[in-house]
């Protein structure tokens, strides 16, 4: 495929969707324009290729006997019938069973579900008032507050029946709560945008500082907060230059590959690359790092992403602890034990749970 240039291989992606997926398209036509089309972009002889390819497409269908064997080629199994790079597969097949990969591919190939959360009732009684508006809709229930929709629902309209609520999974609904940040505090929440996780904190006489380096999307974040009535003070930040001295409690939602989203940003597993993930390791390093004496004695730091990769995870919270003595790990009973793992933090992944990724740690300073 390297020597197939990028426009050619574009049109046999969907020419051969088109044979594959599409009913109401017959396959020699979905053939034939595809093949007018190469031909127009690159010539002839590209078209000759073109047809070929699909004629062969038409033939062998999307079997499992047209991929690698799962048991004697996992990797390449995984890879070509999961739709999914190489190396992400082989670095997850170093982590996880090959049942459990073949679970997070699948989950990641599904569309996924679309969840809300009522910020002033609770999740039973929110999926009550909609299903009496005759809106398809249940309580997820194990631990979260979220809501789900059938995928027909219109969103605007479940805001609107409910009120004060926002658009969010499940896993990032956990984070929230995990954060378990009490109420009357002080909070800044210094990589803020789009804010669900600071709105959906279920504290109150919160006093919110929300920052992001991205102006336009704090002017995203201060319409869902005035939106559902929230109270909170903006600015326009950068996490490695925070813009107070002191807070209670420092959230710290860090830019991260997202791994745990793939299947809300399918292309996302393309553009990503190995180097991605220790590019991003350092800059949430030193985003702890420049945080670190912005917490107050005795106040907490919730660090959250929303990757499965434990170089963005569990092994920044160790290598973050073994050079800040002053911190130390604190656990909650906010969220179900099933959630934590070994050491306390919040560890939820898609094959589990059927959610989004997420990982969160919870850190005490000392006094």
């Amino acid at each position: 495929m390297e020597t197939v240039s990028p426009d050619v291989l574009e049109l046999l992606r969907m020419g051969a969707y088109q044979i594959l997926y599409l009913d109401g398209v017959p396959p020699y036509a979905a053939v034939s324009e595809t093949v007018r089309q190469v031909r127009t972009v690159a010539g002839s002889r590209s078209g000759g290729f073109a047809n070929a390819v699909l004629r062969r497409v038409a033939e062998a269908g999307d079997g499992l006997d047209c991929f690698p064997d799962a048991e004697t080629e996992p990797q390449a199994f995984l890879s070509t019938w999961g739709s999914h790079p190489l190396w992400l597969i082989e670095r997850w097949l170093e982590r996880w069973s090959f049942t459990d990969v073949r679970s997070l591919v699948e989950r990641n190939n599904q569309r996924p579900d679309v969840y809300v959360v009522s910020l002033d009732s609770l999740p039973e009684s929110a999926a009550e008032r909609l299903v009496e508006a005759g809106i398809e809709a249940a309580a997820v229930g194990g631990g979260s507050r979220c809501v789900r929709l059938s995928t027909a629902t219109g969103v605007a309209l479940v805001l609107d029946i409910l009120g004060p609520s926002i658009v969010q999974d499940p896993a990032a609904n956990l984070v929230s709560l995990y954060a378990d940040v009490p109420s009357g505090t002080m909070v800044a929440d210094l990589c803020a945008a789009p804010g669900g996780k600071l709105l959906a904190l279920p504290a109150s006489q919160l006093r919110i500082l929300a920052a992001d380096r991205s102006e336009s999307r704090i002017h995203v974040l201060r319409e869902n907060a005035q939106r559902v009535g929230r109270s909170v003070a903006f600015t326009v930040a950068d996490a490695l230059h925070p813009p107070l001295r002191e807070a209670d409690v420092v959230m710290l939602d860090v830019p991260c590959t997202g791994t745990g989203t793939l299947s809300r940003h399918p292309d996302a597993r393309w553009r990503l690359s190995p180097t991605a993930i220790s590019d991003m390791a350092a800059l949430q390093a030193s985003m702890l790092e420049a945080v670190a004496d912005v917490v107050r004695p005795g106040g907490l730091l919730v660090y959250s992403t929303c990757t499965l990769e434990p170089e963005e995870n569990s092994h920044r919270i160790e290598a973050f602890l073994a050079t800040h003595p002053g911190y130390s790990m604190e656990s909650t009973e906010a969220v179900p034990s099933e959630y934590h793992d070994e050491s306390g933090c919040l560890a939820v992944t898609p094959q589990a749970t059927g959610f989004d990724g997420a990982f969160a740690a919870r850190m005490r300073r000392a006094v």
